[in-house]
Order: C-alpha cells, then sequence, then structure tokens
C-alpha cells in the first residue's frame, strides 16, 4: 500500500511537470507566430505567401510540389509544372509566374504575365531542346491576344466536356471546331531570336498566321518578308 502510494505521487509530479512544459511550449509557439522574425537560412520544398484571410498570394515551390494553379476559385489537378513562383491576384486566382527547369535534353526559363480571368498575354521567354548539331534554341518576348467573353476557366469546362465523350476523334473535332473559330487566340508577336537563328521581328494575325517578318538572318542578311494569308510570302527585300 505504501508503495503504491509513493507510486500516485511520483505519477503526480510527472503530470504537474509535463503538463508545465506543455505550456511552456504553446507560450513560445504562440509568441513566434505574433512576433516578427528574422531567419538567415530557409530551406523548404514549398512556400506558400498568404494574405491577412489565408488566400494564397503567391507560391514558392520545387517542381514536385508545385500548385497546379487556380481558375475560377477552383484548384486545378495535380500537374507537372517547373519549379519557381506562381502568383495570384485578390480573386486567389493565377495571373502569372516565373518558372524555370533545365537538364542535358532541355532547359527553359519563363516569366508570364496573365490576362485577368485569362491565360498568358506577355511572355519573357527563354527555351532550347535537344544537343549538338539537333539543338534548337530561342528566346525573346512575346504577346498573345485573350477574349474577355471566352475566358480560360470556360474553355477548361468545354474540354472537359469533350473529354467526357471518351471519344478521340470527337475530342479533335471539337477543338478544332474551336480553333476555327479563333478561339482560343493564338500568339500575335515575337521578338527575339527564333528556332531559325533568325533575330527579329515575327507579327501574326488573329489565326495565327505569319503576316509579316523583319529580321536578320543566319547569313548576317536584312530581310523584310510579307505573306499573305496562308502563310506564303507575297513580298521579299
Amino acid at each position: 500500500m505504501e508503495n503504491l502510494t509513493k507510486q500516485v505521487k511520483v505519477l503526480k509530479i510527472y503530470a504537474a511537470v509535463l503538463t508545465v512544459v506543455v505550456l511552456a511550449f504553446i507560450i513560445i509557439a504562440l509568441r513566434l507566430m505574433s512576433s516578427d522574425n528574422h531567419f538567415k537560412h530557409i530551406t523548404a520544398e514549398r512556400i506558400d505567401i498568404v494574405d491577412q484571410n489565408g488566400k494564397i498570394s503567391m507560391a514558392i515551390s520545387n517542381r514536385e510540389s508545385q500548385h497546379p494553379g487556380t481558375i475560377d476559385g477552383k484548384v486545378l489537378p495535380k500537374r507537372d509544372r517547373p519549379a519557381g513562383m506562381i502568383f495570384f491576384n485578390d480573386d486567389g486566382n493565377e495571373c502569372g509566374g516565373l518558372v524555370y527547369d533545365g537538364d542535358k535534353k532541355s532547359a527553359s526559363m519563363t516569366y508570364s504575365v496573365d490576362q485577368y480571368k485569362n491565360d498568358q498575354i506577355m511572355q519573357l521567354q527563354y527555351s532550347q531542346d535537344g544537343e549538338g548539331s539537333q539543338l534548337k534554341r530561342s528566346y525573346g518576348f512575346k504577346l498573345w491576344d485573350r477574349y474577355d467573353d471566352f475566358t480560360t476557366g470556360q474553355l477548361m469546362v468545354y474540354a472537359d466536356s469533350l473529354n467526357k465523350l471518351h471519344d478521340t476523334s470527337a475530342y479533335k473535332a471539337g477543338m478544332a471546331k474551336l480553333k476555327a473559330a479563333g478561339l482560343p487566340t493564338n500568339e500575335r508577336l515575337f521578338v527575339g531570336k527564333n528556332t531559325d537563328g533568325e533575330v527579329g521581328l515575327f507579327l501574326r494575325d488573329a489565326k495565327g498566321v505569319p503576316r509579316l517578318k523583319i529580321c536578320i538572318n543566319q547569313q548576317n542578311q536584312p530581310v523584310i518578308e510579307t505573306l499573305n494569308d496562308q502563310g506564303a510570302v507575297i513580298v521579299s527585300r
């Protein structure tokens, strides 16, 4: 009986000490959460910057943990995306980013600015694929047109409806119909060096057809070409 009394007393002391330790940890944690801290070095796979309400403003991440993006308040399914920073607007939707990757087979870095509720309208981009004689490289500035009455969210709903048909031919036909109507829109301008080694200004019409090229070619010769709506050269000088 005396031994049992001693054990109970020890347990009470242990419980009291444990309670004090837990309370101390809670107090320290609360102080850390409520105070400004300076960190010299942080190692993380992903960091989400949020507003006071917890809504995401920016995601800084490696490739494996990269945010899949958000459209019309809906987080997209997990997908392969490069490491970098993804930006979100006040609605919580993706609105641009700075991403990069690279290995022996390919490399790229892209800074994109998205139109509200739509895909990118401006992009500063570098990319390359292949090795040796097969190497293709381009870099420069690009512009797109986007329609306010046909957003990325609407495009995704349309594509999902085609996917639910489980018919490859129907999907291709549906997307071809969309493209024929000029939706989604195409690249309109590129200023930089293309994969053909030409450096200059390259303009396309609303259908994405090349219409004007002003550049220096690989032979260091100045080139000015006007093209028709089929992409065929009609004036060259």
